[in-house]
């Protein structure tokens, strides 16, 4: 028997792991365990594809795919235990990776070494009895805690690689989050819908900006930096590829109709003054706020080819009624740029609480919020260009009622956002503080 986690084995002879918390077994196939055997005894390091063919189908010659579907199979299998990672590493091979802080360790029944110690004698026995049924309903009461769900949701995003982008000819390395095991990381995935031919936008001198995939878009989020490398707070480009045709978007152009949409329609404009003043006896007095509103807003674009360019206004507000507890409001309207779609409006409500978490090196605010009210607004006309966004939010809004929100970013004007818009969509947004 190999010991995986502290609860978990993987028992080589009879092809299956043994999960000592359930008290179940997960059967697996020879080339499975023999795979997974190997991984698990060089934990951490990267195996090559080749030992692993040779290991999970000794004497047989197989293609590649027999290991690439072995490992698909295994990750699906290992699912219900976020802490064991199987990890692709690219053009290398693969990796197993047992996280420390994604579980709390268990007695396993069959652990000699404990079973030792607790026979050593009576008093002993019953003492380490009473230890494993209290640590035992506080490990049920962890695992039911919205902290442990919180983990295992932020335990899903990695942050570990760079990507280069190009934006109006200025190239610069980005920080890439994916979900664990996606592989289709390549930075032609986010670069190929902006035209090389027309990707000058000049004064563009340096930038910062993250690139996000939830493996089915591919949105960057970024903002052009001052000399102190600084977002300039007017100068953000938020896009999202739903399709993996390249769009040919001429950045140019792409500036100037972005500029002339966001002047011509607001939806989601904070319209509440920064403090409320009255008129006494010829004096102005301000009013203390009761509460105080952190409101940000951001414009995403969609560049499809052939299509109207389509925006989501994207406002989050922030109400604390405690340290990290308070009210979460979201407001989303989707129009397309010649406004043949009348808005698409999405609102959400809820309860938040606030987690600080970690994504790899990435320190991240994690908003986890209980919707308790969502309203989706379908306009009199949908245009074919927008018909995608409302179908796709659609689905959303009859299944979610709990979301997730990361901030992984912020400075005193801006802050960039994952948001769970159609899956999950990066987004740099603009700060406002407004006291009510």
């Amino acid at each position: 028997m190999l010991k995986v986690t502290p609860y978990l084995e993987l028992d080589c002879e009879a092809n299956h792991l043994v999960d000592h918390a359930n008290r179940t077994t997960i059967g697996l196939t020879f080339s499975e365990s023999a795979v997974l055997s190997h991984l698990i005894s060089a934990p951490d390091a990267i195996c090559d594809k080749d030992v692993l063919l040779q290991v999970g189908w000794p004497d047989r010659v197989v293609a590649a795919t027999s290991l690439t579907q072995c490992v698909s199979t295994l990750r699906k299998k290992l699912e219900p235990y976020p802490e064991v990672q199987l990890k692709t590493v690219a053009r290398r091979g693969y990796q197993l990776h047992i996280s420390l802080k994604s579980h709390v360790k268990m007695l396993a029944v069959n652990d000699a070494a404990s079973i030792k110690t607790a026979l050593f004698d009576v008093s002993l026995m019953v003492k380490v009895g009473g230890i494993i049924v209290l640590l035992s309903l506080v490990l049920l009461a962890w695992l039911n805690s919205n902290n442990y769900t919180v983990m295992q949701e932020a335990g899903k995003w990695q942050a570990d690689k760079q990507i280069p982008l190009n934006i109006g000819g200025t190239k610069e390395s980005i920080q890439l989050i994916y979900p664990t095991g996606e592989d289709r990381l390549h930075p032609s995935m986010w670069q190929k819908h902006i035209a090389p031919e027309t990707n000058h936008i000049p004064g563009i001198e340096s930038f910062n900006a993250y690139a996000l995939t939830d493996g089915e878009h591919y949105s960057f989020a970024s903002c052009e930096t001052d000399s102190d490398g600084h977002c300039i707070r007017d100068q953000m480009i938020n896009l999202t590829a739903i399709d993996l045709t390249p769009a040919g978007l001429d950045m140019k152009q792409f500036i100037a109709l972005s500029r002339t949409m966001e002047k011509r329609i607001r939806y989601n404009r904070v319209l509440i003054p920064p403090y409320v003043i009255f008129q006494e006896k010829e004096q102005k007095k301000a009013v203390e706020p009761e509460f105080i509103e952190h409101h940000y807003h951001g414009d995403i674009y969609f560049p499809v080819a052939d299509e109207l360019l389509v925006r989501a206004d994207v406002g989050l507000s922030l109400v604390y009624e405690g340290e990290n507890t308070g009210k979460f409001y979201s407001s989303t309207c989707i129009t397309d740029e010649d406004c043949l779609t009348t808005p698409i409006k999405y609102q959400i409500r809820g309860d938040f609480e606030q987690y600080k978490e970690t994504i790899d090196n990435l320190d991240v605010d994690v908003f986890h919020v209980k919707v308790t009210q969502k309203d989706l607004i379908k306009p009199d006309t949908v245009s074919a260009s927008a018909m995608h966004f409302y179908r796709e939010i659609r689905k959303h809004n009859i299944r979610d009622d709990e979301l997730f929100f990361y901030r992984i970013h912020k400075d005193k004007q801006t802050a960039v956002w994952i948001v769970p818009l159609m899956g999950n969509i990066i987004v740099w947004t603009k700060y406002e503080k407004v006291e009510l």
